[in-house]
């Protein structure tokens, strides 16, 4: 595979736009603007990742890449992963890292990644990763890295690069008398929005529950529906972020889609309903692959495929998760060191069994076959290579907060079986086009 490298990451508004706490913890921290520029803490060390995983597993993974690390660092005694929400995760990041006791690293989510790289909020991680032993920096891709990146600076480590797929429940599909399986529609050519929705809606009038979730969507994190709408052409905004996207003709077709499916055709949950497809509750769910480790005890059968194709064509989408180093932590230098132990090609094909990873020699089917027993090497050619290689990241812009909250409100009136599409979406710029300008 091949990735044409890039210096720099694209600029979307200035930097004084970032969010305003993680502002203020810059006008605090302007001298620890990179790693190793204040003094670590004397004696003991003691750090704290904040994520937003509470996922046992996971945990446990994290906490014995720690313990080895600590066996041979043992000034180092303590590292605590901190689990907050995924909802409001960002302000309670930007938060803590305002105020007296920040994290010494944390997750950030890709929509924020232009705010806390402009920002100053994270320190740069190339010279401590350059100068690790057996680190291989070049390995890490340029797709994956590009929205940590300014100049030769690489502000966060791209923990997971994780693409959207669809899982289905193969028994509830049988239940419902659905002829062709996603996979079969894959192999024939024809997985399209049309036929996962024709899937979902048999589901959902066949069987007690629901056709096809979004995960995480729950009518307000609006941003994973990129999931759907790229495969009909549509953005949010332009590629250097100044321009809105949601009248455009490709996003009206994209969300009477959606709306038809959801009012009309009754193949996603309507509003106020939930369903756990992990939980058996749903069909097939729209979510990204580390999402697995839910079906570990194979509650059913199930199987996984791509994002379906649209009238623009296939179109894959990656979530990413970076992990970067707060300037403002009075040990950045230790925190940037277990970074890159952290992260290094050993522990990064650890990590593989629920992130995707970003390093190029671990990015084929077989190597990622050890580290996820679940899928077979061809769900994870179809899925997580093609994914990786193909996909985009979901929309980023600066001040991502005062942008999400705003399109959400607007997108609200969309949720009414008698909206009108075109109306909603065109109040949705009106909202937002004075932040993109």
């Amino acid at each position: 595979m091949s990735f044409m490298p890039r210096t720099s990451r694209p600029r979307f508004g200035g930097r004084g736009r970032g969010l305003a706490a993680i502002a203020t913890a810059l006008l605090l921290t302007a001298a620890a603007s990179a790693c190793g520029s204040g003094d670590d803490a004397d004696g003991e060390v003691s750090l704290r990742m904040t994520v937003w995983t509470a996922d046992e597993t996971q945990l446990e993974l994290f906490e014995e890449i720690a313990e080895d690390y600590m066996a041979d660092h043992p000034e180092v005694t303590d590292i605590a992963f901190d689990p907050v929400p995924f909802e409001g995760y960002t302000t309670a990041l930007t938060t803590q890292i305002a105020g007296s006791n920040p994290p010494d690293l944390a997750w950030v989510l890709e929509r924020d990644a232009p705010d806390f790289v402009d920002s100053g909020a994270l320190a740069d991680l190339m010279p401590t990763l350059e100068s690790a032993e057996g680190y291989e920096v070049d390995d890490l891709t340029p797709a994956a890295t590009e929205l940590w990146t300014s100049g030769d600076a690489l502000y966060a480590y791209p923990l997971s690069t994780s693409p959207m797929g669809v899982f289905y429940n193969a028994d509830l599909l049988e239940e419902a008398g659905v002829k062709q399986t996603p996979d079969e529609l894959v192999a024939s050519g024809d997985w399209t929005w049309d036929n996962a929705r024709e899937v979902a809606a048999q589901v959902a009038a066949n069987t007690e529950s629901e056709g096809l979730v979004v995960r995480d969507w729950d009518y307000k994190n609006w941003i994973v529906l990129a999931s759907i709408w790229r495969g009909f052409g549509a953005e949010a905004w332009s590629e250097d972020g100044t321009e809105c996207g949601f009248d455009s003709p490709e996003m009206t077709e994209a969300m009477t889609f959606l709306h038809d499916a959801i009012f009309e055709h009754q193949a996603l949950p309507a509003p106020g309903t939930t369903a756990d497809f992990f939980a058996g509750e749903a069909g097939m769910t729209i979510t990204q692959i580390s999402r697995a480790s839910l079906l570990a005890e194979d509650p059913f059968g199930w199987s996984i495929v791509p994002l379906p194709s649209g009238p623009a064509g296939d179109a894959q989408v990656i979530g990413q998760a970076g992990i970067g180093v707060v300037a403002k932590s009075d040990q950045a230098q230790a925190a940037a060191d277990f970074l890159a132990f952290f992260t290094d090609p050993e522990n990064s094909a650890k990590l593989a069994a629920y992130f995707p990873p970003p390093r190029e020699s671990q990015l084929d089917a077989r190597t990622l076959a050890k580290a996820n027993p679940l899928f077979t090497q061809e769900q994870l050619d179809s899925v997580v290579v093609n994914g990786i290689t193909t996909g985009k990241v979901f929309p980023a812009h600066t001040d991502s907060n005062k942008i999400g909250n705003a399109v959400q409100a607007a997108l609200d009136p969309l949720w009414d079986p008698d909206a009108d599409v075109a109306s909603v979406l065109d109040g949705v710029c009106d909202a937002i086009e004075p932040e993109l300008s």
